[in-house]
This record gives C-alpha cells, sequence and structure tokens, in this order.
C-alpha cells in the first residue's frame, strides 16, 4: 500500500518545478462584452414577457458573488402559456415546415452563435464560474457544431435508420443543468428541431444567461413565434413543465435523484422520456501507458470545468507497480494549476458555480478524511471572496468510502490501485453509475478487452472527456438512458 504523505514530505522540490513556479502578468478578458440586462423575462411565443405573478429572482457571479441580472420565477400558469405557444407552433407552423426549411433556421443559429461567440463566452464565464479559456475553446464552438451538425440531418431523417418517413413527437419539455448551460441548450434545442419538435426549454436556476441569450440569437435567426420558449425559475418550475399534460416528451439532464423523480412522475403517462443522470467514472492506467500524456489525461478527466462534470473521471484506477509514480507526477502537475479569476486567460480552474455545490463538495472531503482517505491538496492561494475549493486528490482510498461511491461534482479526485486487468475491471464497474470510463494502455488489445467487460455509455481510449456533435453519449444503470449526439441523438424525438 502506498504511503502518500511520506512521498510527498519527502519529493516536495519535484512538486514545485520550476515550471510551476513561473509567474504570469493577467490577461483578463473584458466583462463588457457580455452586455447583460439588469432584468429577463420569459421567453415565450418569440417575445419577453414578464411572469405573471411578477416574481423574480438574481443571478449572481460565482466567483465574486456579485448580482448579475434579475431573472424571472416562471409559476404554472406561465409554464402552460410557453407550452399551448409551443403546442400552437408545432400543429400551425413546424410540423408543416420542410426539411430544408428547418436545415436553414438551424444554419442560421448556428452562424449567429458563431458571430457573437466572445458575447456568449463572457456571459457563460461570468453566469457559471468557470475559466474563460474553457468557455471560448469548448463550450461555444460544441454549441455551434451542434447546430450545424443536426442541420445537416434536417431533410435526410428518411434516412437516420429509423423508417421511410419518422415523424415528430410533438411538444418537447427540456430541462438543462448549470454545469454546461449553452452546450447543453444546443445538445437539447439542436436535434428537436432537426426532427420537427417545438420545445420549451427551462435552464438551470443559477445559469440562465446564455439561454436568454440564445433566445435574441433565435429572434435574430427570425425562427417562427412559439417553435422555442425558454422559461427560467427554480425547480417548481421544472415540476411543472415535467406534468404538464400537454409536454409529449421530456429531456433531462442533472442528477440522478431529480431524473429519478421524473421518471416516477410520468409514470402511465404515455410521455417520452431521456435521463443524462450524474456519473462516477473510472480512469483506468496500465503500466504501459504513455505517462505523461496520461498525467494529462487526468488532469483533464477532473479538474476541467472544475470538477462539474457528469462523465469526469473523478475515480483514478492506477497498476500498482507506477502508482508512486503517476502520484508523485500528478500531484506535481495540480500544484501547477492556476486557480482564481474565471475572466483570466491564464486560469485553469474557476470557482464552484454555488454557494450549496460548495457546501456539498467541502462536506463529502470531509468525510474522506474521516473515512481513513488521505488528502493531497494544491497549495493554491484561493481569492477571498466567491465559491471557491482548491484541486485535490485523495489516496489510501477504499471502495466503500463515500469519497470513491458518490458523485462529488468537484475538482476531487480518488485514487486507487489494482494489480491485473480483471481487478481494474471489478473495481471500475463498482458503483451504481455507468456513465463514462477512460482506459489508458499502449496495448490495442487490452484495452478492448477491457472496454468490452466495462458498464459504461462513453469509454474513451488514451484520453477523456473528449466530446463531438457525431458521437452519441449516455449512459446506462443510475446514469440514464437514451442517447444525445449523433445520429442516435436523433431517435429521442422522433416516434419510433
Amino acid at each position: 500500500m502506498l504511503d502518500p504523505i511520506v512521498l510527498v514530505e519527502t519529493d516536495m522540490e519535484s512538486l514545485h518545478s520550476q515550471l510551476g513556479g513561473l509567474q504570469y502578468d493577467n490577461a483578463p478578458e473584458s466583462a463588457a462584452i457580455a452586455k447583460i440586462k439588469k432584468e429577463y423575462g420569459l421567453f415565450i411565443n418569440g417575445q419577453f414577457t414578464s411572469p405573471k405573478d411578477h416574481k423574480s429572482f438574481f443571478t449572481i457571479n460565482p466567483a465574486t458573488e456579485e448580482k448579475l441580472s434579475k431573472i424571472s420565477q416562471a409559476d404554472a400558469n406561465d409554464v402552460d402559456a410557453a407550452v399551448q405557444s409551443a403546442k400552437r407552433a408545432y400543429e400551425k407552423v413546424w410540423s408543416k415546415t420542410t426539411g430544408p426549411e428547418r436545415a436553414k433556421y438551424l444554419f442560421r443559429i448556428a452562424r449567429l452563435i458563431q458571430e457573437r461567440s466572445r458575447e456568449l463566452a463572457v456571459t457563460e464565464t461570468l453566469d457559471n464560474g468557470k475559466p474563460i479559456r474553457e468557455t471560448r475553446d469548448i463550450d461555444v464552438p460544441l454549441a455551434a457544431a451542434h447546430f450545424f451538425y443536426y442541420a445537416g440531418w434536417a431533410d435526410k431523417l428518411s434516412f437516420a435508420g429509423y423508417g421511410a418517413d419518422p415523424k415528430p413527437i410533438g411538444v418537447a419539455g427540456q430541462i438543462i443543468p448549470w454545469n454546461f448551460p449553452l452546450l447543453m441548450a444546443a445538445w437539447k434545442l439542436a436535434p428537436a428541431l432537426a426532427a420537427g419538435n417545438t420545445c420549451v426549454l427551462k435552464p438551470a436556476e443559477t445559469t440562465p444567461l446564455t439561454a436568454l441569450l440564445l433566445a435574441e440569437i433565435l429572434q435574430q435567426a427570425e425562427l417562427p413565434d412559439g417553435v422555442v420558449n425558454i422559461i427560467t425559475g427554480d425547480g417548481s418550475t421544472g415540476a411543472a413543465l415535467v406534468e404538464h399534460p400537454d409536454v409529449n416528451k421530456i429531456a433531462f439532464t442533472g442528477s440522478t435523484g431529480v431524473g429519478r423523480m421524473i421518471q416516477q412522475r410520468i409514470a402511465g403517462s404515455g410521455k417520452h422520456l431521456t435521463l443524462e443522470l450524474g456519473g462516477k467514472g473510472a480512469n483506468i492506467v496500465f503500466e504501459d501507458a504513455p505517462i505523461d500524456e496520461m498525467v494529462e489525461g487526468i488532469i483533464d478527466g477532473i479538474f476541467f470545468n472544475q470538477g462539474h462534470v457528469c462523465c469526469a473521471g473523478s475515480r483514478l484506477l492506477v497498476q500498482e507497480s507506477i502508482a508512486e509514480d503517476v502520484l508523485r507526477r500528478l500531484m506535481r502537475r495540480v500544484e501547477q494549476l492556476r486557480v482564481g479569476d474565471p475572466m483570466d486567460k491564464n486560469t485553469d480552474v474557476g470557482a464552484v458555480n454555488s454557494a450549496e455545490q460548495l457546501a456539498r463538495i467541502s462536506e463529502l472531503t470531509a468525510t474522506g478524511e474521516e473515512e481513513g482517505a488521505t488528502r493531497l491538496t494544491s497549495t493554491c492561494v484561493l481569492p477571498s471572496k466567491g465559491f471557491w475549493f482548491p484541486p485535490t486528490v485523495f489516496t489510501n482510498v477504499s471502495q466503500s468510502h463515500r469519497i470513491a461511491r458518490e458523485e462529488i461534482f468537484g475538482p476531487v479526485l480518488s485514487m486507487l490501485t489494482f494489480r491485473t486487468p480483471e481487478e481494474a475491471v471489478q473495481k471500475a464497474n463498482n458503483t451504481n453509475y455507468g456513465l463514462a470510463c477512460g482506459v489508458w494502455s499502449e496495448k490495442g488489445s487490452r484495452t478492448l478487452w477491457v472496454a468490452e467487460r466495462l458498464r459504461a455509455g462513453v469509454i474513451w481510449a488514451n484520453t477523456y472527456n473528449k466530446f463531438d456533435p457525431t458521437s452519441p453519449f449516455g449512459g446506462v444503470r443510475e446514469s440514464g438512458f437514451g442517447r444525445e449526439g449523433g445520429r442516435q441523438g436523433l431517435e429521442a424525438y422522433l416516434n419510433v
């Protein structure tokens, strides 16, 4: 068994390499680019309107705790107005629009996302807390790519493998999380619109701004009124959308607990349902893995987006013969991560999205220490305001520990060891989740042998957290069902 305390104390010089000690000048992006309005209404029938009871709440910048904008709180009456708008648009306009015409609208939306990419990236960073380099280089380009990709499918549905003339479902209620607000909106809206459905989208309460900015883009694209409606609010708004009798399909991305409640509530209703839920991904490292490349993959797998990723590689399974070397290199790399202002282009790890999420991360990590795991935390200096958690690695972790079983959804990695491929597979599958795993090895035969035995919807080989609109994504077991992305992503929005 490793003794990581001794390892770290006797090798501190290797953790603080010359690279890690370099100082970088600040390179801030301008917050003024966002042009955030003081107040936002609900986007219903192509227009921004006030909620019927005039209730509202504030969305805040998690890096500074400053208020960004006043957001409308939709109640059941507002949800009904949005659903009826979508229903009318489906019956009178969108279901009668040809595939090539739908494609034109999707192409327009994609191009407008590209044209306003800097504004979208800054807005996402301010509202979410993730580093600007991630929103700029990953979130926004991928959102545009999804609209481009499904624009190509809009006039080719008969070739998708779901029959000669597949039909849309009708009105889709879509509920998205706070970790990838714009990207999740694109994942949901693009295939639904390409298939001929109309939508009512509910963004997360803490990150509504890019969805509301997307509403402006839909207006610019001259999308017919009511085809997409965007309603903001808390869990009660989502519940009203789930239970509305005129919603034909629910697509939900979020926690496993909420997904389970949604499934129970619509049981027997005849509504279509797809769920993309939590995960506890295993990153499996064999002794022949390309070690430097692998360390970067581990870092990206857990510290990307502050660990706010449902498929995060939060469990590191390392072959015992290289465990000490991997830990030494990993901790040196953790020390080099820059934690701080998300608007700084040099920042690697930004702010935790909310005080509530920070409390959960803190509670679970405290439990890890109480249960006997060894905690190794970055020595970075955290800002005095906002919600922050330092990159953390746990060793001496048992499979029974909560940090190895429960989704932390933060920058926290649990390291375990194994000796044989069979043991690695057994430990990787020892979870209720089944969203994603990674396998690191120079031997293709070993990689395929392990991949065939892992119970997960997505498996990466010698990489992690790589996404593409042409590739389906989704889980098994308590990580949900249904696929988003690729040709398979159309199935959820077609009557097949």
